[in-house]
Formats: C-alpha cells, sequence, structure tokens
C-alpha cells in the first residue's frame, strides 16, 4: 500500500498542464530556490503553520502543546520551532483554524478518490492529472503508481518537475507520463547554486533522459530579474533549448504571491526586494527565445 505525503489537492487548475487539471501536490524537494513560492513543499514532513489574522490570543494552543513550544509574545502566538515537533495536538484544538497541519500521508486509493471527481471536466476539456510540489519525484513510487492507475482510467497525466531527481526515479514516472513540465532556471551550475542551493547537472542529464523517452515537454522559465534575465543568460537558455530538440517554453514571471507563507512557517523571505519584470522585459525575452525557433509564450 503505497502512501504519499500530500499537502494540497487542488482541482479546476488551469494553469498547470492542458485542459482543466486536478493538481496533486507533493511534500519534500531538494533544492531551495530563493523565490519557492510554497515553502511549505520543502521538507518532507508535516508542518504546522499560523494564520494570524485568525488568531484570537485565547491560548487554547498553548495549554495544550506537549512539548512548551508556543507562547504569547507581544505581537501574538509565537512558535518556537526549534522545539516544536510538528505533533500536530496544537491545530486539533485550534478553535479558530488558525493553526493548521501541512501534509498528509494518502493512499493512491484516497488521491484518485478526489481525481475522478472531475473525471468529465477532464474528458470535456483534454485536462487530467498533475503531479507538482515539491518534487514530486522525491516521492517516485506513489507518482508512478497514481499515474499508472490514472493511465487505466484515462486520465491524462502531467509530470511538473525540476528535474532535480535521481535518473530512476524519473524513468520509473515517464513509463506513464504523458507530457512533462521541466524547469530550466539557469545554464551556468555556479549560478544555479546561488539561486538553488544545489548545481545544475543532474538536470541538465535528465533533460536529455526526458528527451529520449519521447514524452512530450514543455520547458518552463521562471523568470528573475538580476538573477537569470539578462539578454546573455536567456539566450544561453534558448541555445540549450533548441539543441535538446525541444520548441515549447513557457515563461513564469517573479511574483511574491508566497510571501505570506513564509510568515506563516515563521522564515525569512529571501528575495524581499526583487520585483516582478516589467512587461517590455517579458516582450524581450520572447522575441529573443522566437529568434531561436522556439515557441515562447508568458504564463501569468
Amino acid at each position: 500500500m503505497i502512501t504519499g505525503k500530500i499537502f494540497n489537492i487542488q482541482r479546476y487548475s488551469i494553469d498547470d498542464g492542458p485542459g482543466i487539471r486536478t493538481t496533486v501536490f507533493l511534500k519534500g524537494c531538494p533544492l531551495r530556490c530563493k523565490w519557492c513560492s510554497n515553502p511549505e513543499s520543502q521538507n518532507a514532513w508535516p508542518e504546522i503553520v499560523h494564520r494570524d489574522s485568525f488568531c484570537h490570543r485565547c491560548g487554547t494552543c498553548i495549554t495544550a502543546c506537549p512539548e512548551k513550544a508556543i507562547v504569547l509574545g507581544d505581537k501574538g502566538i509565537e512558535i518556537d520551532r526549534h522545539l516544536c515537533t510538528n505533533c500536530g495536538r496544537c491545530a486539533e484544538v485550534c478553535p479558530y483554524n488558525a493553526l493548521e497541519m501541512v501534509g498528509q500521508e494518502m493512499l493512491v486509493d484516497d488521491v484518485l478518490s478526489e481525481v475522478r471527481r472531475d473525471a468529465e471536466y477532464y474528458r470535456v476539456s483534454g485536462g487530467g492529472v498533475t503531479a507538482s510540489g515539491g518534487e514530486p519525484l522525491s516521492q517516485a513510487d506513489f507518482v508512478a503508481e497514481l499515474f499508472a492507475r490514472c493511465g487505466e482510467e484515462g486520465i491524462h497525466t502531467c509530470l511538473d518537475t525540476s528535474g532535480y531527481a535521481s535518473p530512476g526515479a524519473f524513468k520509473k514516472v515517464l513509463a506513464y507520463t504523458n507530457i512533462v513540465f521541466f524547469d530550466i532556471k539557469h545554464t551556468d551550475p555556479e549560478r544555479h547554486e546561488e539561486m538553488t542551493k544545489h548545481q545544475n547537472g543532474v538536470i541538465l542529464d535528465n533533460l536529455q533522459i526526458v528527451v529520449k523517452s519521447g514524452v512530450d515537454v514543455i520547458i518552463r522559465i521562471p523568470v528573475l530579474s538580476g538573477l537569470n534575465s539578462t539578454v546573455e543568460e536567456m539566450a544561453d537558455t534558448a541555445k540549450l533549448i533548441r539543441d535538446s530538440g525541444l520548441n515549447k517554453v513557457h515563461l513564469l514571471p517573479y511574483h511574491k504571491y508566497g510571501v505570506g507563507k513564509y510568515e506563516m512557517l515563521d522564515r525569512e523571505y529571501p528575495l524581499e526586494d526583487l520585483v516582478p519584470p516589467a512587461p517590455e522585459e517579458l516582450e524581450a525575452i520572447v522575441r529573443m527565445m522566437n529568434k531561436y525557433s522556439l515557441d515562447c509564450e508568458v504564463r501569468i
């Protein structure tokens, strides 16, 4: 009975693959991208998040915490993350849902029950299920089983990956995958390490595995002004994509939608001063990609 660590199942997704989809977000990621908009996905284990706007300072969680990791400070509830064991007791007793345990073990059958609810939408729109994260290949056995079961039921499958995984994990999941969304963040290994804490050799090797598999691939590029968006940097990325025999590219402009999640996890946001790319910067990148015969579009 294979289980997966899931932190969200989002129905009626329209940006995570063709058609109307159900996106399954899996916990755990080896990268630490500075702009990550799902920080709750990074660690593989369940975690407590605190929504201060919901909190009434009633103190119920303080009494319930067996580790004495919660106190009422000047600015409200404070969680000592070094003492907290993420047991979830505080979330269980909170009367206002200000505390929540993010991440739970789910069976493939449980996830499929959610996926099947929108089967008619998939059929009409050409949609299906997308495995995202985190890095879904960190749980390759679970994703492979989920995708295999989806395939048996005629449900289209999409793998949304950073590319950072073992070749074996890739091959295991690709056998049941219809389309891959593959991130290319930077071509230079040192710059990639500055951005994500890891170099990109494994990612570039895995890109070739995906290409040789014959599965449809769309390259997705996060656009971060000052980090990877110069003409030279984007030209190097365009050459890599073209020389790999691919031509479909999605640009993902940087945004700050995930900043509030860092606060709920008591983490510092790494790119506080970074601003989203201007429209003219994105337009210039699209034109440059077109010069390399790439079909490029901006996805907001």
